[in-house]
């Protein structure tokens, strides 16, 4: 009888810190992931002392495949899932639900000491397609210009080159850069250098945003939809978010969690 209620004892134990002790998976966009996502998760980490995070930022498409294949609680997408997506994870019986968490400006940065302070959007269309390959087309100092672009599997690099570049193809010489602070940090070295971010990454050592049709890009020309690069940042999960998921999202959509999106950068959706 002994033995059989310490039995009973250890597993009602096991079970309890079991249901005390949760991981989420999140998986996506490195413009939410690289800042935002980890310092909401500190945040919420501090009131659900129990809960851990495996956070990974790799762009997304990673992020919304992750949902379809069931690898994450969260995806984290700074575009709208492709109907090839929605109809791959509907094949496979699940649901991609998007909840929009944050708007952010993709914002044209170049380096600190580029005498161009602003470009129409036409501007930025010819420079990020190659059909304007030196600074002096735009009024700055003659120099061939250096792209720096997201890679292809980036929510920013396909929402870019459809807000900002008529649906066309980047330049053949287009650097790709695997997040926003890698081409934040090669814009700072390069007096050349032309690149976008979200705004979170404005912060960066040697870079400044452009106004592009006037508008620079902030929380005010965000939220107002002014700034013509604006856009929405999302999560994604399977159907109806529940569990630590949606403790997480609720957190994320809070006053304290839209403080938070604020601080770091982005515009708050209230």
């Amino acid at each position: 009888m002994k033995k059989l209620l310490l039995l009973c004892l250890a597993t009602a134990l096991a079970a309890s810190s079991a249901l005390a002790d949760s991981k989420l998976v999140i998986k996506g966009s490195d413009t939410l992931g690289a800042k935002l996502v980890p310092q909401l998760a500190e945040a919420y980490k501090a009131a659900h002392p129990g809960t851990t995070f495996d956070i990974a930022a790799e762009g997304s498409t990673t992020g919304i495949a992750a949902i379809i294949d069931g690898t994450a609680d969260i995806g984290m997408a700074s575009r709208r899932a492709f109907d090839t997506e929605v109809s791959s994870a509907s094949a496979k019986g699940r649901t991609l639900k998007p909840t929009i968490v944050a708007y952010d400006g993709i914002a044209i940065i170049v380096n600190s000491a580029n005498g161009v302070s602003k470009l129409s959007k036409k501007q930025v269309e010819g420079i990020f397609t190659g059909e304007i390959t030196d600074w002096s087309a735009v009024g700055g100092t003659p120099g061939a210009i250096s792209v720096y672009t997201r890679n292809t599997s980036s929510g920013t690099y396909s929402d870019f080159k459809k807000m900002a570049m008529s649906a066309k193809d980047y330049a053949g010489n287009s650097q790709k850069m695997a997040g926003n602070e890698q081409i934040a940090a090669e814009v700072g070295k390069n007096p050349a250098g032309v690149g976008y971010v979200g705004m979170a990454y404005l912060n960066a050592a040697g870079v400044k945003a452009l106004a592009v049709d006037g508008v620079k890009p902030s929380i005010a020309t965000v939220r107002g939809h002014t700034y013509p690069i604006s856009r929405s940042t999302f999560y994604y999960t399977n159907g109806e978010p529940t569990g630590e998921a949606k403790e997480f999202l609720d957190f994320t959509l809070s006053a304290k969690g839209q403080k938070i999106v604020q601080e770091v950068g982005f515009a708050p959706l209230k």
